[in-house]
């Protein structure tokens, strides 16, 4: 979920996410659209980013880099997931 650049010279581009493995991006990408609207972590979240004026598509890529950073470390410390407590 790396963005990489079309840059050449003094010409910038735009970033694209490329390379890797297409078809885990596919996965994850599906799995964050899911995420972002019933997440309890992930929907603020998203939502923060939308109104700082981010677009749709930049927002939710950044979603999915984060939804892959707890993902890692649920595997790295072998616990399954755990929605934050909400106090009413």
């Amino acid at each position: 979920m790396a963005p990489f650049n079309c840059d050449s010279g003094t010409l910038r581009g735009k970033r694209k996410i490329d390379g890797g493995r297409s078809h885990l991006r596919r996965v994850l990408y599906i799995a964050t659209i899911a995420a972002v609207r019933c997440n309890p972590v992930l929907k603020p979240f998203y939502l923060r980013l939308r109104a700082a004026g981010k677009p749709a598509k930049v927002a939710l890529v950044a979603a999915a880099r984060r939804l892959l950073t707890i993902l890692n470390a649920m595997l790295k410390t072998k616990t399954a997931w755990r929605p934050p407590c909400l106090v009413a």
